[in-house]
């Protein structure tokens, strides 16, 4: 039986000496350690990480155990309640107030899966435990109504604060707006730039997302006048470049990327997905054909010192997921895993860059 002795300050001692693995800093210096409370031989506590999708979880819980054997009472029972308070450094911004994190994700061409990308990121940040919204900000061809199932679906009206705000769809628990709403499905939508624009400010401004972790933006492909609103209008945390493994794919993806390190634009890169990184046969899990090539975002990650998110394979129920309307990552299987791994890796992102850059706030470009 522990020590009765030991105090609360014993305990919390001990938890300065365990580091977050990315932050490089001790739990209590971050304040991720509350409610610390001793019994007879056992002492509870909480670990608040900085996303639910955090994917040292279990390194931190054995971190915390192993400080408190170590420096306070080998025999000592520690019963640990993990929790997540998603990280912001968003300056105070009357749009999109309760959002803590915009991340846009964008493509050099289309084609390679962006949207496909984004709603399985969106879903396997869901499955975390996060709080998650998307904008389809691709007013011409929007791909997510489709994708969740939900392309006869309309967004309603409620009030808010005595204005009539668009109420989002919500679909598997997140939270989208898309153009495809609400036009016809047939019915194409030649918009010019401004026009496109004054949509984007209107998924903003007219429509009521509440509190979210994450809110994902699903970028047309290239770099329009969309990209440049949307960096204007509100803070983004940061960007996440899709590519696939290919020459030309690779080529375009380099000018998205470089799109948001422009000096006067200056939004955090997080990191890189390589879609269709292989294709694997269903029945033959093991075997891997690389028939766009190999290590392409692998390569660009490194020539550019961003990180490497993802290598998602090609796998037949990435389509029949987004024919039926259901994200792939909502089944089991290689696919699935490959999308949960990166959306890990994106949070973790997400919380080091919150940790250890400034402030984000609305780019202003001088014409």
């Amino acid at each position: 039986m522990g020590d009765l002795r030991i105090n609360k300050e014993d305990i919390i001692k001990a938890l300065a000496t365990v580091q977050e693995p990315d932050l490089k800093k001790d739990l209590v210096t971050l304040n991720m350690i509350k409610d610390v409370e001793l019994g007879i031989g056992e002492v509870r506590f909480t670990v608040v990480l900085t996303t639910p999708a955090c994917p040292l979880k279990e390194k931190i819980r054995q971190d915390c155990e192993d400080a408190i054997h170590t420096h306070v009472d080998a025999d000592l029972r520690v019963v640990i309640n993990m929790t997540a308070d998603v990280t912001s450094t968003r300056f105070n911004s009357q749009l999109l107030s309760g959002v803590k994190n915009i991340i846009a994700i964008s493509s050099g061409k289309g084609g390679v899966g962006k949207s496909t990308v984004t709603a399985n990121l969106a879903m396997a940040l869901k499955q975390s435990g996060a709080k998650v919204g998307i904008i389809d900000a691709d007013v011409s061809g929007p791909s997510i109504p489709v994708m969740f199932g939900a392309e006869d679906m309309q967004p309603m009206i409620q009030q808010v604060d005595g204005k009539n705000m668009i109420q989002p769809i919500m679909q598997y628990g997140i939270k989208m707006i898309s153009m495809g709403f609400l036009t016809p499905a047939d019915s194409p939508v030649p918009w010019r730039g401004p026009m496109a624009t004054r949509a984007l400010r209107q998924f903003f401004e007219d429509a009521y997302w509440g509190e979210l972790d994450y809110l994902l933006i699903d970028l047309p492909p290239g770099t329009s006048d969309i990209h440049l609103s949307l960096v204007q209008l509100v803070p983004v945390t940061g960007a996440v470049i899709v590519t696939t493994p290919q020459k030309v794919a690779l080529s375009d993806a380099t000018k998205g990327l470089m799109f948001f390190r422009q000096a006067q634009i200056n939004v955090p890169v997080l990191g890189i997905i390589e879609n269709m990184a292989y294709f694997t046969p269903e029945e033959l899990p093991d075997n891997k054909y690389y028939i766009f090539g190999k290590d392409g975002g692998k390569q660009l990650a490194e020539k550019y010192e961003t990180n490497l998110l993802g290598c998602i394979p090609l796998v037949q129920t990435i389509r029949e997921g987004g024919d039926e309307g259901r994200p792939v990552v909502m089944t089991e299987g290689v696919v699935a895993d490959a999308f949960r791994d990166a959306a890990e890796k994106l949070a973790q992102q997400v919380a080091i860059r919150n940790a250890s850059m400034e402030k984000t706030k609305p780019v202003e470009i001088k014409v």
